[in-house]
């Protein structure tokens, strides 16, 4: 697994391989992978959190997870539309901007 290419080896496993290890091995391995949520449900939580917290610099990859686990474009808008409410206009406005340019990438 070590040589195998992965997402979080392109992104930073040239500059911290240990990190990119723990992300492959540990978070996406086992946390994601554990039964008691389904990897739809999962996505949903990590949407509204990234949402929420105004982490948009991982909102796309997990956009793009969230769509490949199922989740439809209008429940992603839907739930950035709620979280207007809570965490913000801000969060949800920058949040659906996000969205709409990936939903163009993944569209194209």
């Amino acid at each position: 697994m070590a040589n195998e290419p992965t997402v979080a080896r392109g992104a930073f496993g040239d500059i911290a391989p240990a990190l990119a290890n723990y992300t492959d091995k540990i978070l996406f391995g086992d946390v994601w992978q554990r039964p008691e949520l389904s990897p739809r449900d999962r996505s949903l939580v990590t949407v509204a959190s990234l949402v929420a917290l105004y982490r948009t610099n991982e909102l796309p990859f997990h956009l793009k997870k969230a769509l490949e686990n199922g989740v439809r474009r209008e429940e992603l808008i839907e739930l950035m539309t709620h979280l207007a409410f809570y965490s913000g206009w801000p969060t949800a406005s920058s949040a659906v901007s996000i969205a709409r340019r990936v939903f163009e990438e993944v569209q194209a």
